[in-house]
């Protein structure tokens, strides 16, 4: 029984685990296959593929990235898997994107500088370490200052919708991820469905959408779900005929998540790993 992980972070973006540290605990948690998936950059793959090769690791690398993007007044994360890293077209879409979340970063630090938190987007660009800069990186800073006690209440007092450093983004569309993604040989997997706070009828909008742009698989399994989810996102998988995720979206442990914990697939569901040729079952 193969034990799959494909969405996880490292301190190349906004985890908190380096990626040594994620391949060890990967590994510790008996996980066989994960996919390193930081946001808009796959720098933390050539580490992972030379650790595991250092150390000679039970372990596979799923070479994987997860991208941001803007779909009607949504934020929508589209994951790509088993990818060609250096393939131009991918390179150079995530390098906009990156140049995106920049700018995105100073007006956030910016606007939270208004409310009187001086230095605070050099405080995230310091916690951010040469990673991607990311709303967690503002709000762990915040945490830092006392002003909550943890990301989840910085979020909902400071960088959710309409609060004082919440910046739209601009993020590329879907169907631009989507096809930078399969340009790159790899598969296009929604991110996380049940988390976008949309009703049933948004989220059949979104998956006809994704599916007309190109997109062939969702994630359908996560660690904190309710069983009665995740059998509806299977239903959906097949209704939409996609192929299945599953992922812990892990970025540190904690009581309640961590690599590889509770994650198997509803009957029916065909994995997203038979896209790369592997065919047992998790």
């Amino acid at each position: 029984m193969i034990k799959y992980d494909l969405h996880s972070h490292s301190t190349f973006s906004d985890g908190r685990l380096t990626v040594p540290e994620l391949l060890e605990r990967a590994t510790e948690k008996g996980v066989d296959v994960l996919a390193l998936t930081d946001h808009d950059t796959i720098a933390g793959i050539p580490v992972a593929l030379d650790y595991i090769s250092q150390q000679n690791l039970d372990l596979k690398i799923v070479t994987g990235v997860e991208i941001s993007t803007k779909w009607e007044s949504f934020e929508i994360h589209i994951v790509g898997l088993n990818i060609e890293i250096d393939h131009p077209q991918l390179q150079g879409l995530l390098t906009s994107q990156q140049q995106k979340r920049r700018e995105r970063a100073k007006e956030i630090g910016a606007r939270l500088e208004k409310r009187g938190y001086e230095g605070i987007y050099a405080q995230a660009l310091e916690l951010a370490n040469g990673a991607e800069i990311t709303r967690a990186h503002f709000a762990k800073a915040l945490v830092e200052r006392g002003v909550a006690k943890n990301i989840q209440g910085v979020f909902k007092k400071f960088l959710a919708r309409n609060k004082t450093g919440y910046v739209p983004s601009s993020w590329c569309s879907m169907k631009e991820a989507i096809d930078a993604i399969q340009g790159a040989g790899g598969i296009a997997v929604l991110a996380h469905p049940g988390r976008y706070q949309m009703s049933n009828k948004w989220l059949r909008k979104l998956l006809d959408e994704f599916t007309m742009a190109g997109g062939k698989a969702m994630e359908v399994a996560q660690p904190q779900q309710a069983p009665s989810e995740r059998q509806f996102l299977g239903q959906l998988s097949q209704e939409y005929n996609l192929l299945a995720s599953q992922g812990s979206d892990f970025h540190y442990p904690t009581s309640w998540l961590d690599l590889g914990r509770n994650l198997y697939l509803p009957k029916d569901c065909q994995g997203v790993w038979q896209f790369w040729g592997a065919t047992e079952e998790c």
